[in-house]
């Protein structure tokens, strides 16, 4: 009979379906954004700052203080949304670039809470420390957008 298979060439379909879905769903669901590295140091940092900046004073609510918690947070927030954009490599890519830009602007603010004397060295250098290992981190993962699901 002409079109029909035999069972053994029945189960191999089956085989590479189920082998072609596993390699589908495995490219598109690569973890939750909560399994980066960048996303769990950039949090930490964020929560680090909102504690800290709770003593800083009334004067700079609207601004030092402001500023200082939006880079950090947006610094977390901008790798949520690359994680979420990376089937578009292009797009991943220029988030990336959104978190280091907000990063870099953290560190800022940083040396400005220490020239006003409202942190100390040893904060501000522990601080510090964390945000440029944050921004190695999103360095990486712009060289490398493949090894993070882009493409």
């Amino acid at each position: 009979m002409q079109g029909s298979r035999g069972i053994g060439e029945e189960l191999l379909v089956k085989e590479l379906i189920s082998s072609i879905r596993l390699a589908v769903c495995s490219k598109l669901y690569m973890g939750s954004y909560k399994d980066l590295l960048v996303y769990k140091k950039s949090f930490i940092l964020s929560m680090e700052i909102f504690a800290l900046t709770k003593a800083f004073p009334k004067e700079e609510t609207y601004s030092l203080t402001d500023q200082t918690r939006r880079s950090s947070r947006s610094t977390n927030i901008c790798t949520i949304e690359a994680y979420r954009k990376r089937i578009y490599p292009n797009h991943f890519v220029s988030k990336l670039t959104d978190a280091d830009m907000e990063n870099s602007e953290t560190q800022g603010w940083l040396e400005f809470s220490l020239a006003c004397g409202y942190i100390s060295k040893d904060v501000y250098d522990k601080l510090n420390s964390l945000s440029v290992e944050i921004g190695r981190l999103i360095q990486y993962m712009i060289d490398n957008p493949g090894k993070f699901g882009a493409g």
